[in-house]
């Protein structure tokens, strides 16, 4: 193991000295040999992107876009961001005459990113951020304020400090560390939650207490909560709000467990509440697929990632750079030689996920999400694999839109997320990248715990399902919210890719 981790960093490190020099296969110009350790980390990611990006045909020459113009000698992360930022803006969609990338923040694209280390979806933010390994290091809440002086949690991390004091989304915090909350507070909220230690009041259904929370590490599972509720009088509707699509390890118990519930109970329609569930690994948001649809679909088409055809046709060689782990974090030996990015296969047969039910619920007759603005990636391929073939209904407002994928690169300490791959259903549908519109609009109401009958989202899903659509909306949610709280992760990360 030793052995196979040493070798695994001598390859990444290789990555800076190498990936800049002309490959013999390679139709590249030849950058400049020589540079500071910067200038070559410019250079390496503007040819990653030559080869990797999904809108590769649409980036200019070595010469022309001039990558190390972003070096300033700093060696700042900031310097690469905004050269990615470059590259991802050259590509238009014809349907918009905007960028695919366009995010409408300048310097931020809409779905690359690079960080230094590797992701594993934190957001960094201090007050409910979670990686998806579901590890939290934080209190595990997050707040939203509905009017100058209403704030209250909008969502509540399992098995987190927050949650082991009681604490639930639809609580009304009215002060944090003694000083009442706003509005306006948000800068005062993001430094006390920076703290080891607080106070907090709350009240719920009239009644006021006090809690005391310290911060620490805990482990969370993605399920916010689960139910079972009567719908119409005899209708039994399984709900279940997902917050990531995290690792498989972690999510699968979660999920097996809660259909399994589902099933013993005799649900026949379902409310899945990725409202804040901004992504993660498809290998996760296949499982939840594979839980919902009905084994009727076994082995029809579930969705196809498309690579660029430079994958496809084996015509990257800068991923030899790249050394390939197993599920188990090994490298591998393929044809005598390390396995390394360039041997893996980026066909259409190859990436092709088809349906196998291995749950245990069946005779699902409505299936109706609960979405916002923070529904992204995964949680969108979850949606469009499913509309394929059922009879699916969207509640609440318009999705973020991220049709497309990727896989880590990594580039000396770095990693970059290029968007690498779109994804399309089992119909040849997935051009959303601007969001998918919901059936039912209706606002989050906040002042209603996940699963209440009550909250505006789940109200209009349940009258849906009973065949009476009301397009009501909460009265006490009409006005602008503000958001306290670290911004979902959103992706969608591909970590099966398989040798060829």
């Amino acid at each position: 193991m030793k052995t196979s981790y040493s070798l695994a960093g001598i390859l990444i490190l290789a990555t800076l000295l190498y990936s800049c020099k002309k490959d013999k296969n390679s139709d590249l110009p030849t950058p400049p040999a020589e540079g500071t350790r910067e200038q070559l980390t410019t250079d390496s990611l503007f040819l990653y992107a030559k080869e990797v990006y999904l809108w590769y045909d649409a980036l200019p020459d070595f010469a022309t876009f001039n990558p190390r113009r972003f070096a300033n000698g700093s060696g700042s992360l900031s310097n690469y961001q905004q050269e990615l930022y470059a590259i991802t803006q050259y590509k238009i969609n014809p349907n918009t005459s905007e960028p695919y990338e366009y995010s409408g923040t300048n310097g931020h694209p809409k779905y690359s990113y690079m960080i230094e280390g590797s992701s594993t979806g934190g957001t960094g933010g201090t007050m409910g951020a979670v990686t998806l390994a579901d590890k939290g290091d934080d209190y595990g809440l997050a707040l939203t304020a509905i009017s100058s002086s209403a704030v209250y949690i909008r969502y509540v991390n399992p098995a987190s400090p927050a949650a082991n004091a009681g604490l639930q989304r639809g609580d009304r915090v009215l002060s944090i560390n003694g000083t009442t909350i706003n509005s306006g507070s948000s800068a005062f909220i993001e430094s006390a939650f920076a703290q080891p230690n607080l106070t907090m009041s709350v009240s719920r259904n009239g009644a006021t207490s006090n809690v005391s929370m310290q911060k620490v590490a805990y482990t969370t599972n993605p399920v916010f909560k689960s139910t079972v509720l009567i719908a119409g009088g005899t209708q039994k509707v399984g709900y279940i709000a997902y917050s990531r699509f995290s690792v498989a390890s972690s999510s699968k118990p979660a999920l097996d467990a809660v259909f399994a519930d589902f099933a013993q109970q005799g649900v026949t329609a379902l409310v899945v509440d990725l409202r804040y569930n901004g992504g993660g690994y498809t290998k996760t948001a296949e499982e939840l697929v594979n839980q919902i649809a009905p084994s009727s679909l076994n082995n029809q088409v579930m969705y196809v990632e498309y690579f660029n055809d430079l994958l496809q046709g084996g015509k990257a060689p800068i991923l030899k750079q790249q050394l390939y782990l197993n599920s188990e974090g090994k490298p591998v030996q393929v044809n005598g030689h390390w396995a390394t990015y360039a041997d893996l296969n980026y066909t259409v047969s190859g990436n092709t996920y088809k349906f196998s039910n291995t749950g245990v619920l069946e005779g699902i007759k409505q299936v109706v999400f609960i979405v916002s603005g923070n529904t992204a990636s995964a949680s969108e391929l979850v949606i469009n694999s499913l509309k394929a073939w059922l009879p699916v209904k969207l509640v609440g407002s318009q999705t973020y839109g991220k049709p497309v994928g990727f896989f880590g690169i990594k580039i000396d300490k770095y990693t970059v997320y290029l968007s690498s791959f779109s994804m399309q259903n089992g119909k040849g549908e997935g051009d959303y990248f601007h969001g998918m519109t919901p059936d039912f609009q209706a606002p989050d109401d906040v002042t209603h715990d996940f699963g209440h009958p009550l909250e505006s989202c789940l109200a209009v899903a349940l009258d849906y399902i009973t065949g009476h659509p009301s397009g009501r909306v909460g009265a006490e949610q009409v006005q602008p919210q503000v958001n306290m709280g670290p911004i979902p992760f959103t992706g969608m990360i591909e970590d099966r890719l398989k040798l060829k």
